[in-house]
Parts: C-alpha cells; structure tokens; sequence
C-alpha cells in the first residue's frame, strides 16, 4: 500500500489491528468508567428528591448515549409515584405525556437492599446501533448507586418535615388584639442543616397593651430549635411578670441568659402597641441587634425605623444599656418586622435586600396582610439560605378613611 506521496507505507497486520481495537475499548472503557464516577458524585451530592431523579436520567441517557430516558418512581406501596422523562423523542399516541415513545428499551431496577425504589429507563441509542451488555452493565451500576442516592433523600426529606413540624408547633397562636390586624409566616431554610431559630410572638401585657416580638437565635442545625423556644419563654415571662418598657424587660432577659452555661446569641426586636388616644398608637420598642421595623404608609412610603443608638445582641454583655424609643404608627399604616433572612441572600448584600424589601413592601401598602406577608418571602426565590420569620401589624384607619 502506497502513502500520499507514493510510497510504500507499513501494512497493518491482523495483530496489530486486533491490539489497536483492544486499545480503543479500554479507552472507551476508561473513558465512560470516569464519566459514571461523575455521575456517582453529583448524584450523591444533592439531597433534592426532584434534582435527584432529573440528575439519574439525565446521567443514564448521557452514559449509554441514548435517545431518551425515563425514571419511575415507586411509592411504599409499590405504585408509579412520580416520572421523570429527559430527551428528544416522538410521542405516541396512546403513551402517557412525558412518556419515551417505545424503540428497543434498556431498562433496569433501582434497588437498595432489596427494596426497589423504581425503574430506569432508556429508549433507543443515537447511532442507531443496539444496547450492548456493556450498556447494560454500566446503567446498573449508576442504577445501584442512584438508588442508595433516592433513599438518602427521602430520609433527608423525612428527617427535613419532622424538623420543621417541631419549629412551627413552638411557634404560637395569633391573639386577636380587635381593631389592629396582625399577621405572621415563618419559612424554613432550604437546607435542613441551616434549618434555625427565627420566631415570632404576639402577647396581651397584663396592662391590656399587645406586645410583639421577632427574634433570631444565632445558629442554623436542628439544636437551635429548643433554645429559641426557650428565649420566647422567658421573654413571655418576664413581659407578664415584671412587665416595664421594652428595654428593662430585654435587660431582664440578658441577665437571665448570662447565667447559662455557654450562653447563646440572640437579635430580637420587642416593642408594646399603645393606643395614646382612641384610634392613635404609638409604637415603643427596643432594638438588640436585629433588622430594623419597616414602617408603611398607606400612600406607599416606606421606611425603617432605625434610630442611631440601639442595642447590641442578646447574650453578649448584660451591662450595656438597651435604649427605648417611640414613633407615632399613622392612621391605616402597617408595621413590618422580620429575620435577615428575608434580605440577605448570596448574590446580594442586606443593604440591597433592605432597600428590595421597603420598595416591595411599599406597592402593597394597600394590600390584605396575608397578601402583603406571602408576597416579601415569595419575592426572596426558591432558595432560602436561612430561615426567616415575618410579622406585620396594621392599625385601623381614621374613621372614614
């Protein structure tokens, strides 16, 4: 055989081209044993069950170079629970949507410890040729591990309600305090590791003035959980029993926590509601530390109330005063008060999220207060990287308004 230039070139004997094609499958053979690796860790990384089951098909159909793909999920009574369908294909007819229109199908269970979980499957390779034993061998293999991935997340899931159950149950029951209008909401972290200890509280003083509270316990694992319960104890507490303005009672509340061992740290807002004359109220509060209230107009101003002196958080020094201060609530205004994690979140500082939330807030100045509480936390995304309590009370308007 002669090459380009006429010469005679190296003829490629039987052996030489059986250890050339040797060569080339261990290649591909290496090559997609690293592509499953891959697949094995993104998979374990993520404790999403939806995310979890788009990564298994998305790998198996990227692995075996296949068409489409479709993973069934099996509920405990063994039932299709969920579908998830990845890639270009026609569908048929008589198929359910979503569904892989049927060509030569690769399918295997996705099974741990003897459970089966559900079904992977692929519908028919890109190069037209047929699924081979090695196709076979490797879906079972991201099909083993994806399994053991299905059963993390729903225990993830499990262990994420039972958790965020246990948070709302210590959260309490809104009072009604007549003629204001009070609202709350409180949302978990998206993770549950950083689920933490973000309350609210409402109370009836024993002098007849409602008193309200938001508050954040430092931390973000499931232990916070019990100490921020414990904080809204004793402030309840001490706001009944020894009563007094705000900044006694957060004082109070200070030297408690200084008697603990390894005390934690805690922001919190706590401020009392007094009608000064009928239909006008006054807002008295006091500050540790915490996101400052957002006052809204019912022209849609609004604007935080953030003296410059305030106080510094709980559980750091007792001795330092906790300054009180006072601001008029106008006819039909409402008061704001939430966590940081409302406003702050990774791409973005807490100035820009304040400044987010107090243009948000004012263009629902006129709004239910449910409406106005779903809208700030639906307005933060998908994503909440701590949790965030929310409280809003509105005082009535001026008689005809």
């Amino acid at each position: 055989m002669a090459d380009d230039t006429g010469h005679a070139g190296p003829r490629r004997d039987a052996p030489t081209a059986e250890l050339e094609e040797q060569l080339r499958r261990l290649t591909a053979g290496q090559r997609r044993q690293r592509r499953l690796l891959e697949a094995v860790v993104a998979i374990s990384a993520d404790m999403d069950m939806r995310s979890v089951l788009h990564h298994i098909v998305r790998a198996g159909t990227e692995l075996i170079d296949a068409r489409s793909g479709t993973l069934g999920l099996l509920g405990e009574d063994g039932a299709v629970v969920d579908l998830i369908t990845v890639g270009a294909h026609e569908q048929p007819s008589d198929a359910p949507p979503g569904h892989p229109v049927d060509r030569e199908v690769l399918g295997v269970p996705l099974t741990v410890r003897g459970t089966v979980y559900g079904n992977l499957c692929l519908s028919g390779k890109k190069d037209g040729t047929a699924f081979t034993d090695d196709d076979e061998t490797l879906l079972t293999a991201l099909a083993s591990a994806a399994g053991v991935s299905i059963e993390n997340a729903r225990l993830y899931e499990r262990l994420k309600y039972t958790t965020e159950q246990f948070q709302r149950r210590m959260l309490p029951d809104l009072p009604d305090l007549g003629p204001v209008e009070v609202r709350a909401r409180y949302q978990p972290a998206s993770e549950l590791p950083k689920l933490g200890g973000d309350w609210y509280d409402v109370l009836v003083l024993p002098d007849g003035v409602p008193c309200v509270i938001v508050g954040d316990v430092t931390g973000h694992d499931p232990g916070v959980a019990p100490v921020m319960g414990q904080f809204r104890n004793m402030l309840r507490a001490l706001a009944h029993d020894r009563g007094g303005p705000p900044g006694v009672i957060v004082s109070k509340l200070d030297d408690v926590v200084g008697t603990l061992d390894d005390p934690p740290a805690a922001t919190l807002v706590l401020g009392r509601l007094e009608e000064s004359r009928p239909g006008e109220y006054l807002f008295r509060w006091t500050n540790a530390g915490h996101p400052p209230p957002l006052l809204i107009h019912q022209d849609g101003t609004a604007g935080y109330l953030a003296p410059p002196r305030h106080g510094i958080p709980v559980g750091v020094d007792p001795r330092l005063p906790r300054p009180d201060h006072e601001h008029m609530l106008p006819p039909g205004s409402t008061l704001l008060l939430f966590t940081d994690g409302l406003v702050e979140r990774r791409d973005r500082d807490i100035d820009e999220g304040l400044r987010a939330l107090a243009e948000q807030a004012g263009r629902l100045a006129g709004a239910p207060l449910d409406v106005l509480c779903d809208e700030v936390i639906a307005n933060h995304g998908q994503v909440f990287d701590d949790d965030v309590a929310v409280l809003v009370v509105r005082v009535p308007p001026r008689t005809g308004d």
